[in-house]
């Protein structure tokens, strides 16, 4: 399951998925050396006549239901609006498949990263690449890298910053031994010392109370928190990364596929059109502006 640097497990809840455990984990080397096969693919190889797809002709691409936004919007995969619908879509173009010619179906997240043969040709599900996942299926290279979120209570002082520098005084909460610490530090230089907790329910709880004016977590917990756990809370931002917060499109292990898809997710970030497709989707649709 997914998991935040908050490490939160709750059900899905409100109209955005977070579900918990395992989507902070280190990506492992292999990740890179899928990078490397994304490379080495040829155009030639990663067409429509000659991808090993599961209907010929045709790229079929998973996700769970009900789909969620900022990732899919009005609950339907195909319909190209949110994140990773967006991606996806993106993905199939750069391989040669027209709309017309991606076809979705349900798979549920659980069942994803099980062993075993795929009635998918890719999965794409805010899983993140662990190492422990990567035994059982294929990922390709990152499509996205989650970044660091500031969460305030709606009408609070910090709830109105709008850069890094109008956050230094304001008293903030996170979870002890996470990146959100150290990005805390590191990237706001607060003048007074953070609120450490021992848990993640222990920060929530703590932005719930006032105990602290603002919490910083990774972006897809901040979307989780906003939307499921704290009524009146807001995303005031987000800035620098989240280490270990990496989703890939999932394959099936050894898929003949996993290359093109690695080549096309890289062709799309160089080509800057990835970064536009994570702007239109987790910062403005997400309303969660970049914080400097």
């Amino acid at each position: 399951m997914r998991r935040s640097t908050l490490a939160i497990v709750l059900p899905l809840a409100l109209g955005l998925v977070l579900v918990a455990a395992g989507c902070g984990g280190k990506t492992s080397s292999s990740s890179t050396t899928a990078a490397g096969e994304g490379e080495a693919a040829s155009a030639a190889a990663c067409t429509p006549a000659k991808m090993q797809t599961q209907t010929p002709g045709v790229l079929t691409v998973a996700t769970d239901k009900p789909a969620y936004p900022p990732y899919f919007e009005e609950g339907e995969p195909a319909n190209g609006k949110g994140f990773e619908s967006a991606v996806a879509y993106a993905i199939g173009k750069q391989l040669g498949y027209p709309k017309s010619k991606i076809k979705w179906t349900v798979e549920p997240f659980d069942s994803s990263y099980a062993p075993g043969p795929k009635s998918f040709d890719f999965d794409v599900n805010e899983i993140s690449i662990t190492p422990t996942r990567e035994k059982a299926v294929d990922f390709s290279v990152p499509y996205y890298s989650a970044n660091q979120a500031v969460v305030a209570l709606e009408g609070s002082a910090a709830a109105k910053a709008r850069s890094l520098a109008e956050l230094k005084d304001t008293k903030i909460g996170v979870q002890i031994n996470t990146t959100s610490l150290s990005a805390v530090n590191e990237e706001i230089e607060p003048s007074n010392k953070p609120e450490v907790f021992n848990s993640s329910g222990d920060v929530v709880t703590a932005l719930k109370n006032g105990q602290v004016e603002a919490v910083v977590v990774d972006l897809p917990t901040a979307l989780y928190l906003t939307a499921a756990q704290v009524e009146n809370a807001t995303i005031v931002g987000q800035f620098g990364k989240a280490e270990g917060e990496e989703w890939g499109a999932l394959l099936a292990k050894g898929s003949p596929l996993t290359a093109c898809v690695s080549g096309a997710i890289e062709a799309l970030e160089e080509s800057g059109e990835l970064e536009k497709i994570t702007q239109r989707w987790m910062s403005q649709a997400a309303k969660a502006p970049q914080l400097h």
